[in-house]
């Protein structure tokens, strides 16, 4: 475990959308020395001033204590803990603004669910290509911003390869609102957390077409086992799929009224086109991105994964929603 300098850590959160200001907000309340960093000073103003995110935690109050700033080596300089919370594909440029900085008594934390379009590497891996092997967590699960922040039962995962580490952050994040498991398994959380919003996507499309449970169902199950096939050939363990980060977030991701991928895929089978849906969020549905990366991956490792390709088929390609179904319903039979 990386030497603390301080018994509590000084915490950096980089990102300040709503998963990383939730976080910010809880961890003050819990009494840790916070810093919550956004890439645009003018908003990053506003939301000290007011003390209120609005654009991506409205009705939140921000406490006193935390340090809101858009000066990144003020942000990681003298912090202990740094949580990344920025959206996949932009997090190599935001890695390498703070490459210079010695992180051999930091421990790097994501939060980060995606993976890069463009080499198809997972946040783990992208970390370890820009930053090198630094001290490193994976916090995942069905976690709700808006619920956190209100203190709302939860629970979480976090995946290291130390186990020092990974009993480190599960001490500063557990509560009794925010229960925190442990696991060692990086690429599993990191898999199951990413390519659930492209089954969100999915389940969406099915509730703007106006179809019921039976098929939601249907396709939480049949996703789910995508996930698992793609994630054990990339060495996750087939088990974590049906844990919290697997089972657990897929469930909440595509039931949630608050859930943006399910939200986008309601949308997409209402008929809007995709466009005009991503211009008019202010924040980012990471599955749009991962739906390119994961048909990439199937191909790539030949498995077959037919809800993820007619997700990308709606999203990339035009395809009628509608006719996704029907193509995914009158495929080839098969054994279970």
């Amino acid at each position: 475990m990386p030497h603390m300098n301080k018994k509590i850590p000084n915490i950096t959160i980089i990102g300040d959308g709503g998963w990383g200001t939730t976080l910010a907000v809880y961890l003050a309340r819990k009494e840790y020395p916070v810093k919550l960093w956004g890439a645009f000073p003018e908003y990053v103003q506003q939301v000290r001033e007011t003390r209120v995110n609005r654009k991506f935690l409205p009705g939140v109050e921000i406490p006193q204590s935390v340090d809101i700033i858009s000066d990144i080596t003020e942000a990681v300089l003298e912090s202990e803990i740094i949580v990344l919370a920025v959206p996949s594909q932009f997090l190599r440029p935001v890695l390498k603004k703070i490459k210079k900085f010695k992180f051999k008594n930091k421990i790097v934390v994501s939060v980060v669910k995606g993976i890069e379009t463009t080499t198809l590497m997972t946040v783990s891996e992208i970390i370890k290509d820009v930053l090198g092997p630094v001290p490193f967590a994976v916090l995942s699960g069905p976690t709700i911003a808006g619920e956190v922040a209100k203190g709302i039962p939860t629970t979480a995962v976090v995946a290291s390869k130390s186990s020092k580490i990974a009993k480190t952050i599960q001490e500063i994040f557990n509560s009794d609102t925010f229960r925190i498991y442990t696991n060692s398994d990086v690429a599993g959380v990191e898999i199951g957390g990413s390519l659930k919003n492209v089954i969100a996507i999915s389940c969406g499309i099915c509730d703007g077409l106006g179809y019921g449970t039976n098929t939601k169902a249907a396709i939480v199950t049949r996703g789910l086992a995508e996930i698992a096939q793609l994630g054990k050939k990339l060495g996750a363990k087939p088990q974590t799929f049906s844990g919290l980060t697997g089972l657990g977030d897929l469930i909440t991701t595509c039931f949630s009224p608050q859930s943006r991928n399910r939200t986008v895929g309601e949308q997409l089978g209402k008929g809007t086109p995709v466009a005009s849906i991503l211009n008019s969020m202010s924040m980012v549905a990471e599955g749009v991105d991962t739906a390119k990366a994961a048909y990439r991956l199937s191909i790539k490792h030949k498995i077959p994964m037919p809800i993820t390709t007619e997700v990308y088929n709606i999203l990339f390609k035009n395809k009628p929603p509608k006719d996704a179904v029907t193509d995914l319903m009158t495929r080839k039979t098969k054994t279970e």
